[in-house]
């Protein structure tokens, strides 16, 4: 692949994520990243489920990447990024969290994703009836670097339609934003803000996505020297190592190029996998 450097890349983004991309994509591919004035990334959806999200965050991306072209012609690059957040896949009552950085090059058609997936300690919700509960949950989740949104609710579960404030600054707006939510429905929903711009643990993921985004651009086919050529899939099989028996647990990891479509599959060396995870000796 030719090189990027001195390209413009336009990065779809209302919520300052430029911060935590731009200057690694500038340091390392000699990028230069523009984001459009008063761009709209919250018709695409919202944390806050007042716009709803219908797509993919993969299909959201490419969605805002698109929509950022129309914007800024001259850009040879497209740069977006979304974050989903949900239960943990394995561990019960703690929040999972995926960021994705998505990279689009209309020269040559290339699309490159990195991601960072963690536990998502920073999404944190309450209902409250108070004012005074209301202060101490956002002393908990370090308000006001930590952004607070407050919404009303209806059947037990928080909505937007009945009152929605995301953008307290300090105590005074946070508070009053909570006696509204609490005179309308007598009870208050809390939850961390999702946003890049009032979320820090959020910006340092983005981050940790860009630098797999460009692992990913580094990462050249050995048949065809097209970017991305990384691991697509883990393929389960590691053997027992009381019985032999195929288990659960990654046995090899695959590459697949998206270009000429070569599929490389490397054995880990981790040893035998611990019989705990074995059906045959835990049925």
């Amino acid at each position: 692949m030719p090189s990027l450097r001195g390209e413009i890349a336009v990065l779809a983004t209302m919520h300052g994520k430029e911060r935590a991309i731009a200057p690694l994509l500038s340091r390392f591919l000699g990028v230069h990243v523009v984001v459009p004035e008063a761009f709209d990334t919250d018709r695409f959806g919202t944390f806050s489920r007042d716009v709803a999200r219908t797509g993919t965050p993969l299909e959201t991306a490419r969605a805002k990447i698109a929509a950022g072209f129309e914007r800024v012609a001259e850009a040879r690059l497209g740069l977006a990024s979304e974050g989903s957040f949900g239960p943990h896949p394995v561990v019960p009552f703690l929040a999972w969290g995926s960021e994705r950085v998505v990279l689009v090059d209309r020269a040559s058609g290339l699309e490159l994703v990195g991601q960072h997936e963690a536990p998502a300690r920073h999404v944190v919700h309450a209902q409250v009836h108070h004012v005074e509960d209301a202060r101490a949950f956002a002393a908990r989740v370090g308000f006001p670097r930590q952004g607070v949104i407050v919404m009303g609710v209806a059947d037990g579960q928080p909505s937007p339609a009945v009152a929605l404030a995301k953008d307290a600054h300090d105590d005074e707006s946070l508070l009053a934003a909570v006696r509204r939510a609490l005179a309308v429905s007598g009870v208050a929903s809390l939850e961390t803000d999702m946003r890049a711009h009032r979320n820090p643990h959020r910006m340092r993921c983005i981050r940790r996505a860009t630098l797999d985004l460009l692992r990913a651009w580094y990462s050249h086919c050995p048949a065809c020297d097209r970017p991305g050529y990384v691991i697509s899939a883990r393929l389960p099989g590691r053997p027992c190592g009381g019985c032999g028996a195929p288990t659960g647990q990654v046995l090899a990891d695959e590459r697949r190029c998206a270009g000429c479509g070569l599929v490389e599959r490397r054995l880990r060396n981790d040893g035998p996998a611990d019989p705990a995870h074995c059906d045959a000796c835990n049925p």
